[in-house]
């Protein structure tokens, strides 16, 4: 099969469940997912698109299944086409106070709130207790199985991304440009050697921490 018959034919199967919703009179039709649960430093990252029927962008896709290029690629196409979208953006200190499931929910939520046109049926990634006020439905791995909320992975880990690199300029010696805050052997050690920084998650390096008292 060609790539191009490849990429038709996954966007066929992500948007089929969407097809379905507007077969039931939705219209703004929402994906929802989010970027940085598991790293051991940083914000998490969620992120909501609506984006318009019949104006598909080939290669979207799980942003776990490409390369950087690509999502930052297909970011700009994403946000150039979209009606409308939101990020929500919890730092540390609140997933350090909240825990992160409860931050991840907020991030859902802040999303949903900051866009400028309010869906009317919403799907995420999976994530239960959100607070938005249109009808929703979480899917596990959504991000693979629905355009729109793949479309959002993309826009969530390449906004959390971006932060990290950011973050990278101040922080040089963790190396957040490269592993964005995950727990590589890199960033272990790195941890070890300087200590945390005001980006670190307590919760999360607490064995690390005091593995070196």
């Amino acid at each position: 099969m060609k790539a191009e018959d490849r990429q038709n034919d996954l966007l066929r199967r992500l948007i089929q469940t969407e097809t379905e919703c507007r077969e039931k009179g939705y219209r703004l039709i929402a994906g929802a997912d989010e970027a940085g649960r598991g790293p051991l430093a940083g914000p998490v990252v969620a992120a909501c698109v609506i984006l318009p029927e019949g104006k598909l962008i080939p290669g979207v896709n799980d942003s776990k299944k490409l390369s950087e290029k690509k999502r930052e690629e297909l970011y700009e196409k994403i946000i150039g086409t979209a009606l409308a979208y939101g990020t929500g953006i919890v730092e540390r200190d609140v997933i350090d106070r909240i825990n992160i499931l409860n931050a991840t929910r907020l991030a859902f939520n802040k999303a949903v709130g900051f866009m400028k046109i309010q869906p009317d049926y919403l799907y995420t990634d999976y994530i239960d207790r959100l607070d938005v006020a249109c009808p929703w439905t979480p899917v596990k791995k959504g991000d693979a199985k629905i355009y729109s909320v793949a479309a959002a992975s993309i826009v969530a880990k390449v906004t959390r991304d971006r932060i990290m690199r950011e973050y990278d300029k101040i922080y040089p010696a963790y190396g957040f440009g490269k592993h964005k805050g995950y727990g590589t052997r890199m960033h272990v050690l790195a941890i070890i050697e300087f200590g945390p920084s005001p980006l670190h998650r307590q919760s999360f390096i607490k064995n690390i921490a005091e593995s070196v008292k």
